[in-house]
């Protein structure tokens, strides 16, 4: 029996880290994934929701929840790293503090549902059988870090996503399709996805370090599970290079585009054309 999942694309997913939606989807109907849209869903809230107020952050996540309860869904996969973060918040929270679970039920007007799996699409590309079969190309001139930023893993008791610190399932992922991934110490460190428009000075240093690390260990390409870490690894790297000196020209993929590519499935498909730092170069000899 095909296991059905609620899709929750979250705001990003469908702006910005449109290629994420759009390799995300390739690859779920390539492994014959039964994933529905959440209807009418709307914003998770993210950090200015959080920043402001309480309620509110735990309110929006659960009106999506509610939502894709009433389609009859228990499942939920948030690719986005801070939709994934935010829904799984909401749902401690509530379980961990009747009070406020009642304040969510009486803002929203509707009852909490009781049981629902907030999931990242790594948790279930992982435990997948038969994903080494999809395998239709090989790709031996990558040589790949996995970037899960700060958000995947953390805080460990809300998320419970891999190991906190040091976490490998992404890697893991990757080299079951046959994609070298190389060990790191900027696994997890912040890229400044909340500074993006408040203080570019913070997020270029945290970039640059990233990018830094990346290149000393001979990566040749980064993987990334966040669109709001693509989009300062991937959109501000010609401004990094320009204020640090440097140069990288370290492409930057979603890891299901990595996924997507090992299946056969051409770049155009997967949104690889979007990239401010091209790909064609890396991918002309595989």
């Amino acid at each position: 029996m095909t296991a059905k999942y609620a899709y929750y694309p979250g705001c990003s997913l469908h702006s910005t880290g449109s290629e994420y939606d759009i390799s995300f989807r390739a690859v779920c109907e390539k492994l014959g994934m039964d994933i529905q849209e959440i209807e009418g869903w709307i914003c998770c809230g993210t950090s200015p929701a959080h920043s402001s107020s309480r309620l509110l952050s735990l309110a929006l996540p659960f009106e999506n929840l509610c939502q894709a309860e009433k389609m009859g869904f228990k499942d939920i996969i948030a690719p986005c790293a801070a939709c994934f973060a935010r829904l799984r918040t909401a749902m401690y929270e509530a379980n961990e503090d009747a009070e406020i679970a009642s304040q969510i039920s009486e803002a929203l007007e509707k009852p909490l549902p009781k049981s629902m799996n907030v999931l990242s699409p790594i948790e279930i590309f992982c435990n997948r059988e038969g994903l080494a079969e999809a395998v239709t190309k090989q790709l031996p001139e990558l040589k790949v870090v996995c970037y899960y930023g700060c958000l995947l893993t953390r805080p460990s008791k809300v998320m419970q996503f891999d190991e906190c610190e040091y976490p490998m399932a992404m890697d893991n992922l990757l080299r079951s399709l046959g994609i070298e991934t190389l060990d790191w110490s900027y696994k997890t460190e912040c890229c400044g996805g909340a500074l993006a428009m408040t203080r570019t000075d913070v997020v270029l240093k945290l970039t640059h370090d990233i990018l830094e690390e990346a290149k000393a260990v001979g990566a040749n390409a980064i993987a990334v599970g966040c669109p709001l870490c693509h989009v300062n690894l991937d959109t501000r790297q010609t401004e990094v290079e320009q204020e640090y000196g440097v140069q990288y020209g370290l492409p930057v993929f979603y890891f299901t585009q990595l996924m997507g590519l090992a299946m056969g499935l051409a770049g155009d498909k997967l949104g690889l054309q979007k990239h401010f730092v091209s790909t064609d170069g890396l991918l002309s000899g595989v």
